[in-house]
């Protein structure tokens, strides 16, 4: 079974990021500084792994009709988000496939998230229990 779900973009700007990291707690250089960023060989200023995780586990709510829906969410984080210092930031692209339908009913996703074409996440899934 693989129906596609449709594609949902998240605008990505340091804005953005300066308000993940006084949420979280992650005030991280590389989150906010080039100089840093680039000076361990990052291209430059990156988004949150975990905030990028979490711009899915929004597509995924949204998808699955509302946040206790989600049975279980997991991924691994493969490639940074660059994020430029413009007022348009960057997208994250987030698209999905309906990889099973479990006995019991529950619906696997099998996630993608990209970012000027690159896939950022890799082994993303979600279990989104029968509605």
């Amino acid at each position: 079974m693989t129906d596609i779900l449709e594609p949902q973009t998240f605008r990505v700007t340091r804005a953005d990021l300066v308000r993940y990291a006084g949420a979280s707690g992650d005030f991280n250089p590389i989150h906010w500084s080039d100089r840093v960023a680039t000076g361990v060989g990052l291209p430059g200023v990156i988004a949150h792994g975990m905030f990028t995780m979490a711009l899915v586990g929004r597509a995924v709510t949204v998808w699955a009709g509302a946040a206790d829906a989600v049975i279980e969410f997991g991924v691994r984080f493969s490639r940074p988000v660059p994020v430029p210092d413009t007022d348009e930031g960057t997208e994250v692209v987030v698209s999905a496939t309906i990889k099973e339908v479990t006995g019991e009913g529950h619906t696997r996703l099998s996630l993608t998230a990209t970012c000027n074409g690159d896939k950022v996440l890799s082994m993303a899934q979600a279990l989104v229990r029968k509605r």
